[in-house]
């Protein structure tokens, strides 16, 4: 069994077929810099390839699943070509989650924010525990969402609740967030992180081709609806970092 190594990852096999991917940033709330959004794409990669891997675990270390961009570490960028690449690797990040070939159970703790609750809508299974709470503020920073959640939100919750979630930034409590079919289960902080080794444990007791053709088929479904709106979230968030009101806003925030 292999343990990759990353700097803000921590990526190990914690159960028979089972490995769990931790962002690993506690002291800034897991919060996104390039580091941490390049290393996500490629520990899911790497599970994906690992022959011993059935299923995945995916969950903050610390206090929090994750905060969102780092705004301590946001520069305004110089050219769209840098905006742009960006933008790609956070994307990069959701097409490897989606579309890798293993199953991945979310354990959503603390906070889920802009782009870490774009991570949690893009699990297999999302389970949050009771004190999680989730929100979307790009539009308030004058920013767009990514992770293909233009897509997969209005499959999950409507369109007109959809609206309300992306466009008013409201924050939604773990409860809110299974009854309107963003959770998957809520379970007590405590639990949260059993509760997901035992639905991972049971998706790596399953035949492996079964498990990952029901994936692949599942997304091929909708492969063409998320790759479109990963493709528009992609322009929409580049034009979003080159204006000079979002870093003043992000640096506000």
């Amino acid at each position: 069994m292999t343990d990759f190594s990353y700097d803000t990852i921590l990526s190990t096999m914690t159960g028979e077929g089972v490995r769990t991917i931790a962002l690993n940033r506690p002291e800034s709330l897991n919060a996104m810099n390039r580091r941490l959004i390049e290393e996500v794409a490629a520990a899911f990669d790497d599970a994906n390839r690992d022959p011993a891997t059935r299923a995945i675990v995916f969950t903050g270390a610390g206090r929090a699943f994750c905060a969102g961009d780092d705004r301590h570490e946001h520069v305004h960028p110089d050219s769209e070509a840098e905006a742009r690449a960006l933008v790609d690797a956070i994307q990069r990040a959701t097409v490897a989650i989606v579309f890798g070939a293993k199953p991945v159970v979310g354990a959503i703790n603390g906070w889920a924010v802009g782009g870490g609750f774009e991570w949690a809508i893009n699990c297999d299974f999302p389970i949050w525990a009771e004190s999680a709470k989730g929100f979307f503020p790009e539009v308030s920073l004058n920013l767009f969402v990514t992770g293909a959640v233009t897509a997969l939100l209005p499959a999950l919750v409507g369109p007109v609740k959809a609206r309300e979630m992306l466009l008013l930034g409201q924050r939604y409590t773990a409860a809110e967030l299974r009854d309107c079919g963003v959770a998957w289960k809520v379970v007590p902080d405590a639990e949260l992180r059993d509760e997901a080794s035992r639905v991972a444990a049971q998706l790596a007791g399953l035949p492996p081709l079964a498990v990952r053709a029901m994936k692949r088929v599942l997304n091929q479904a909708t492969a063409g609806a998320i790759h479109r709106a990963l493709e528009l979230e992609t322009e929409a968030t580049v034009a979003g970092f080159l204006d000079p009101e979002t870093t003043r806003r992000l640096k506000a925030f």
